[in-house]
């Protein structure tokens, strides 16, 4: 399967990006050698840094004289980070991107003001080296991206809700960032305002589509390949859309006898909710749906000129979806 690296392959991108991490790193440098510690703690572990490949890609669009598309990356990349230092406190999540969780190595207290600090520095970079609508773009992603969360805490152990409810979900904690790191990128190399709005519109597409892709991986590859066992988020009481779908089929009664009874869950009922989620075919369908998604995207692109970055954004969202059909090869 080919990697991100192959797939973009415009070097100053990646040049770019090590100066996104340069960055990163000095955007979260405390006066306190201690918050510096633990704020920097989950940027070290590393991370794909889709985001700001993204701000990247879509800066490709605009003009390119300064540095300005390389702070839209950190910025972005900062709210994702601390985002994360949020979710694994309400999630009581132990690790992540393979090393012991801040809330875990620290506390959660620590680990919610490490959050915080990072959101923070987002805000300083964009006003010090972006726009004032920048700023602005920020803060209401942060606000989407809190009601998301909201939401989804709203609807755990929750079997009635609708696969409305779970896309507005995954619109509000995964896509809102990703449609402002492409929007954000092609704001800071000052393209033309409908270059932004078409970019806009696909990286949507393509966010809603990485969550899928993401929530159909929980479900069909192994621990391995995802670095948490199968069906996590069943664990938690998260029912993503195939579960959803499965509780709404033919075998959905004992989907709905599992499911509904007090978690933790045995790992064989997991295990038999998963074959049930598999056999009926509503991962496939659940990929049906982002397949159309992604048409929605190739049609905003249609009006941009034509471009290495261009064809880079066209491929981008089947590369989500050939990561599922390669974990179930």
């Amino acid at each position: 399967m080919e990697d991100l690296q192959s797939l973009v392959g415009i070097p100053r991108i990646w040049e770019q990006l090590e100066k996104v991490e340069e960055r990163l790193l000095e955007a979260s440098t405390a006066d306190d050698t201690y918050l510096t510690k633990i704020s920097q703690h989950l940027l070290i572990a590393g991370g794909k840094r889709f985001r700001p490949l993204l701000a990247l890609l879509a800066a490709e669009f605009g003009d390119l004289t300064d540095h300005r598309p390389v702070e839209a990356g950190v910025a972005v990349e900062l709210i994702h980070v601390g985002s994360l230092y949020h979710d694994d406190v309400i999630d009581e999540a132990d690790t992540r991107r393979g090393a012991s969780s801040a809330n875990a190595n620290w506390t959660n207290s620590v680990a919610i003001l490490a959050g915080d600090f990072l959101m923070a520095r987002a805000s300083e970079v964009a006003a010090t080296h972006l726009s004032q609508e920048s700023v602005r773009l920020l803060a209401s992603t942060y606000a989407e991206l809190v009601e998301g969360q909201t939401r989804e805490l709203q609807l755990t152990d929750d079997l009635s809700h609708s696969l409305e409810d779970y896309q507005q979900v995954i619109g509000g904690k995964t896509a809102s960032l990703i449609r402002t790191s492409a929007r954000l990128g092609a704001m800071a190399a000052d393209a033309d305002r409908d270059v932004v709005e078409a970019l806009s519109t696909w990286a949507w597409e393509v966010g809603m589509v990485f969550q899928i892709a993401d929530d159909a991986l929980d479900l069909v590859a192994s621990e391995e390949t995802i670095g948490k066992p199968a069906g996590s988020d069943i664990r938690e009481g998260t029912f993503t859309g195939p579960v959803l779908r499965a509780v709404a089929g033919d075998r959905g009664d004992r989907v709905r006898e599992i499911l509904s009874s007090e978690r933790p869950y045995d790992d064989d009922e997991i295990a038999e909710v998963i074959a049930i989620v598999r056999e009926g075919g509503h991962v496939d369908a659940a990929l049906e749906t982002a397949s159309s998604r992604l048409g929605v995207a190739d049609d905003a692109l249609r009006g941009l000129a034509d471009s290495q970055a261009k064809e880079i954004l066209e491929r981008l969202g089947a590369f989500l979806l050939d990561r599922v059909d390669a974990a179930r090869a």
